[in-house]
């Protein structure tokens, strides 16, 4: 009796063992994770990935569950090692390697010059969001006989920093002083600091990473910036003599009587009771 006892024990161990392992296969998947930091713009191969279980109610949107879909794709962000894989870190199919990748979609890379000022000492790094500032003069209108004056105005708003010189590594957040950066514009945009570009100076101003409000400015001119808010004086216009009118005999006025010299005033006080007298 104890040898079937024993039997029927490890019968149901086994039973038990078997069942489970059926029902966690039921519920997870293959999820490609990186097995070694990736960074950005790198391509993909198998030995910089593995297939690990993940939970299905937990599974991450977009995330890869065929490993051969993986096989030279470009990644657009850093991704860390143990991180699953998903569509919205890497670039489309057949793109090749490089800054290039990661540009998205309808935008454009473009550089500019700077140096420890204009680069916000450099603490602009990739990934950080700038505004662009240009100084310049104002335009007189086609006016000849208007004054040119100078005025600095922002330009661009929550530009994203793709690269400063030849670095485009976004975990690293120690300042470097760089004589170029790389911003990632629209169209419009690329022709707007083009002409900005060539038409003033620029300056790069960091700004909040989660901050989407427009600054909406007219731009700083002398005038202003001297204006200390102070109400200016109202120049008003001299009143308009009244037209002559036609010569009359204007009769004296009598002269006004002169008051009665004042004569000497007494002041009486009885007890709790006062009283004056004028002579």
């Amino acid at each position: 009796m104890i040898a079937v006892a024993l039997v029927m024990a490890l019968a149901a161990v086994v039973l038990a063992a078997q069942w489970i392992a059926g029902q966690s296969a039921s519920n997870s998947n293959k999820v490609a994770v990186a097995l070694l930091d990736i960074g950005m713009g790198t391509r993909v191969t198998p030995e910089l990935i593995h297939m690990v279980d993940w939970p299905v109610n937990s599974m991450p949107p977009g995330a890869i569950v065929d490993a051969k879909t993986l096989d030279g794709r470009i990644t657009r962000t850093n991704i860390l090692r143990g991180e699953p894989l998903m569509e919205s870190k890497l670039a489309p199919a057949g793109t090749s390697g490089g800054l290039s990748a990661v540009v998205a979609a309808g935008k454009r890379a473009m550089t500019v010059r700077v140096n420890d000022v204009v680069g916000v000492a450099g603490f602009a790094l990739p990934g950080n969001f700038v505004d662009i500032l240009v100084n310049t003069q104002s335009d007189s209108g086609g006016d000849t006989g208007a004054r040119e004056q100078a005025i600095s105005k922002i330009v661009l708003e929550r530009i994203l920093v793709l690269a400063i010189a030849q670095e485009s590594n976004r975990d690293d957040t120690k300042p470097k002083v760089v004589n170029a950066v790389t911003l990632e514009l629209t169209p419009e945009q690329v022709e707007k600091l083009d002409l900005a570009r060539s038409v003033g100076t620029l300056s790069l101003v960091l700004r909040n990473q989660i901050d989407p409000l427009s600054a909406n400015t007219e731009g700083a001119t002398k005038s202003s910036l001297l204006d200390d808010g102070k109400p200016q004086p109202v120049a008003h216009a001299p009143a308009a003599a009244p037209a002559p009118a036609a010569m009359a005999p204007v009769a004296p006025r009598p002269a006004a009587p002169r008051p009665a010299p004042a004569g000497d005033k007494v002041e009486m006080i009885k007890g709790l009771d006062r009283s004056s007298q004028q002579f």
